[in-house]
């Protein structure tokens, strides 16, 4: 019997973030539906190929092997599909060998409404669509943008890494660096360094992570040869003096990142080129680049960033 949902830090997938939907999707979009639904039929026992999300997927699931007794999270599927034609999409879970049992098939419907539903603090979609939608209605949620699929099996580590505002904060003082550049926006930030953030869209899901660090720590009090699992950084383009309102907003909410990185506008590839996180969150698309493709990446269409 499945644990209580309410107990674990949940993230929700579609299967186009999890899986390579490329041929699949070029059959619907040039044939139509009942073209998609016999090209699936005919292809049940062929699995699907690894998408971009599926590194962490994997890696976030393997949390539970390591703490059997607590099972602390699990991965739902969120699926535009019908159960007919989402049967290769189960299949292909089960191939590749993920703990994945609860899914919603919804038959072309968003998915989105459900997430609170599934207790879900993420919501992954290459849906962009859906993503939206998500986020206008206060849901957690993440387009996954194309990227090379890197999974090192030998590499057992999660590494996420997050910016700042507009992700785990919310946009107030992105909109004071919009109105008032950058010596504005220093000027306010230092001011009210004393003054935590209000949270971001992904707020509950670094808390819960720092949760999973929690019980890392605790193993390694009980084993120093423990080797930690999750490591979380946050990336960010401030610098002084206006990282310590960062620093703030973390001791107030009684959490912490292993690494943080106050870049003052400098490339944050250059960061995660040696990082390498399976998955890095930003809510400004100009920040979502990798030379070569390789760091996987989701945009977080939240606040002033994203207004045209």
């Amino acid at each position: 019997m499945p644990f209580p949902i309410e107990d674990k830090l949940v993230i929700a997938v579609a299967s186009s973030a999890l899986f390579d939907l490329s041929e699949s999707d070029h059959v619907f979009r040039s044939q139509g539906e009942t073209a998609y639904r016999k090209h699936q039929e005919a292809h049940l026992d062929m699995p699907l190929p690894k998408g971009v999300a599926f590194p962490f997927v994997r890696r976030f699931l393997a949390i539970n092997q390591r703490f059997q007794d607590e099972s602390p999270v699990e991965v739902v599927l969120l699926s535009r599909n019908s159960a007919i034609t989402g049967k290769r999409v189960f299949r292909s879970i089960h191939h590749h060998g993920l703990d994945i049992s609860r899914a919603a098939f919804l038959e072309g419907k968003s998915p989105y409404p459900y997430i609170p539903a599934f207790n879900a603090s993420l919501f992954l979609s290459a849906n962009e669509q859906d993503v939206l939608q998500a986020i206008d209605y206060g849901h957690p949620a993440g387009t996954v943008l194309p990227s090379q699929v890197v999974d090192d099996e030998g590499d057992t580590e999660l590494r996420i890494a997050f910016d700042f505002d507009g992700v785990i904060a919310d946009d107030a003082s992105e909109k004071v660096f919009k109105d008032q550049s950058l010596e504005g926006f220093q000027a306010h930030e230092t001011s009210r360094s004393h003054i935590p953030h209000n949270p971001g869209p992904l707020a509950d899901l670094f808390k819960k992570l720092a949760l999973l660090q929690q019980l890392e720590n605790k193993a390694v009090e009980e084993n120093p040869a423990y080797k930690r699992a999750l490591r979380t950084a946050i990336v960010t383009a401030r610098n002084a003096p206006s990282h310590e309102r960062v620093i703030t907003t973390l001791e107030h909410w009684g959490v912490n990142a292993n690494e943080v990185f106050f870049l003052g506008g400098m490339k944050k590839d250059r960061i995660l080129r040696v990082l390498k996180p399976h998955m890095f969150f930003d809510d400004q698309r100009s920040h979502l680049e990798s030379d070569g493709g390789t760091v996987p990446m989701v945009h977080i269409p939240f606040g002033v960033a994203n207004v045209l």
